[in-house]
């Protein structure tokens, strides 16, 4: 796909014919739509200090607008970032560029849970909400800031971003509009900056992931060429059939159950003194040689073959024989967050099976919502917005949209162009990121995931990474004790900004299972 910037259709202006009169009074005359007023774009920049991976150093923060234009050459977007930016930096000094993922989410979490000069602090152990202000904002050493400038990015409708003049948000929610605009702003940044020739880097997650892969084959096959050094992909999501949990897709549940064994272990539910690397061996192999072939097998499967594979879902995942039989041998994860702590009057999160919720509603089939997610979004919301202002001295006419529903119930999916034939199926970005990686040879990967992410499950990365043709030796697999936000758990922060390092220094090494 070319890279460019999102191209709109120009409405055709038909001519009257040239003897007819028109009165200006008239209500027969078609009415002009005054065009929309395009407000320049706003810059914020302040100058700080800190100490980062044991460096002292001074950057500037360029907090501000960039415009994009359609075809032809109106701005048709507005795209915020924050650009944080070594003083007398050089040339060829990396710059990164973030985003998070939803579709509709902004980059704040990225922005304050890992990589910014500053961090929020919330529970560690996922035992805590975070309730109520004032919340605590610290120094954050672990940023890579010493390593890379920084560029956290909010696409259109979310943060600052929205579409001007000519365009619609709607534009831009969809892989060619946000692709497009995103890689445009890129080559703009790099232009401005004068970073050409310098390494670069995307860091996404979630949908980010998907949203690297796709930028990553844009920038690399588009008009203007431009190679990527690396992508860090934090809880990947290039192929959406192995991270939904739905009734039929016999695939996730195969993916999905390690990730129930890790957080039934957690809970004290199953795999009682075995090594967490052990259990989870187990049950990758169990999920890959049984409990997918008996699945294929469906009501074929011997009275004794059912048995045993019951007998061991109830092994891994610490639920009653008699639920998993009343299920099918199909654990849905909504169900599975419920169930494993019913008897408790609890229900364990999605983005993170650490945290707990007590609910309400204790005969729920399903968890009301994701207390992993409501647990720390008062806080990051709270303490961004303060910073921006306070720290960054921004000064905006409207909210900053932390998550926007909008652009999530409304995203478009489509795979093709508008009016190509099309059928709906899983978003899948696997082979863009073969072609970008075949393409450019000096691409590297590196792809973090938490074994208690309840989502995007470590195991659909490890069979996602095997496929499609993806060059097993650029890519390097981690792990982290926390879950799909595994940075929220301050020893899986640590780890996961020595492993960040050590793949910016080219000497991370793949951690799969054999």
């Amino acid at each position: 796909m070319k890279m460019r910037a999102l191209v709109l259709a120009m409405a055709m202006a038909v001519a009257m014919p040239a003897f007819a009169q028109t009165d200006s009074k008239s209500t027969d005359a078609p009415e002009e739509e005054a065009p929309k007023l395009v407000p320049d774009p706003v810059l914020f920049e302040s100058s700080h200090k800190g100490v980062f991976g044991s460096e002292r150093l001074s950057y500037r923060v360029e907090a501000g607008e960039t415009h994009i234009n359609n075809a032809e050459g109106e701005p048709a977007a507005s795209l915020f970032t924050i650009s944080y930016i070594k003083e007398n930096a050089g040339a060829q000094r990396p710059v990164t560029f973030v985003f998070n993922g939803g579709p509709g989410s902004a980059s704040v979490w990225l922005h304050l849970g890992l990589l910014g000069p500053k961090r929020a602090e919330v529970a560690s152990d996922a035992d805590a909400d975070d309730g109520a202000a004032p919340y605590t904002m610290v120094d954050n050493p672990l940023s890579i800031l010493d390593l890379t400038d920084l560029v956290f990015i909010d696409p259109v409708g979310t943060g600052y971003s929205r579409a001007i003049g000519s365009g619609e948000n709607k534009d831009y929610w969809n892989e060619e509009g946000d692709g497009g605009s995103i890689s445009e702003l890129i080559r703009i940044w790099i232009s401005k900056h004068k970073r050409w020739n310098a390494p670069k880097y995307l860091i996404g997650e979630s949908f980010g992931t998907t949203r690297a892969a796709y930028i990553a084959n844009q920038l690399t096959t588009g008009d203007v060429d431009i190679a990527l050094n690396g992508l860090v992909l934090i809880s990947q999501a290039l192929d959406y059939e192995g991270s939904t949990s739905v009734h039929d897709n016999v695939y996730s549940y195969i993916t999905y159950l390690p990730s129930m064994a890790a957080a039934a272990q957690y809970h004290g539910r199953a795999g009682a003194g075995i090594p967490q690397d052990q259990f989870l061996n187990e049950a990758r192999a169990f999920a890959r040689d049984e409990y997918g072939p008996a699945l294929w097998k469906g009501d074929r499967l011997s009275a004794q073959e059912r048995t045993r594979i019951r007998d061991r879902l109830a092994y891994f995942t610490g639920l009653a024989p008699d639920y998993i039989e009343t299920s099918n041998l199909r654990i849905l994860m909504p169900r599975f967050q419920k169930e494993l702590l019913r008897d408790k009057g609890v229900a364990i999160g999605r983005l993170d099976g650490r945290y707990m919720g007590d609910e309400a509603d204790d005969i729920a089939e399903t968890p009301d919502d994701d207390v992993s997610s409501y647990a720390i979004s008062s806080a990051y919301s709270a303490l961004l917005n303060q910073y921006l202002s306070n720290d960054l001295n921004v000064e905006m006419d409207r909210a900053y949209m932390i998550s926007s529903e909008d652009a999530g119930e409304q995203w478009d999916f489509r795979d093709v162009p508008e009016g190509e034939y099309w059928e709906p199926h899983y978003l899948n970005v696997g082979r863009q990121l073969t072609t970008a990686m075949r393409r450019n040879t000096s691409l590297k990967v590196m792809v973090a995931n938490g074994y208690y992410d309840m989502i995007t499950p470590f195991f659909d990365a490890e069979i996602t990474f095997a496929r499609y043709g993806i060059p097993q030796e650029r890519v390097a697999m981690t792990y982290y004790q926390g879950g799909h936000m595994m940075y929220l758990n301050e020893g899986a922060l640590e780890a996961l900004s020595v492993d960040i390092r050590s793949f910016y220094a080219d000497r991370l090494e793949d951690r799969r299972p054999d």
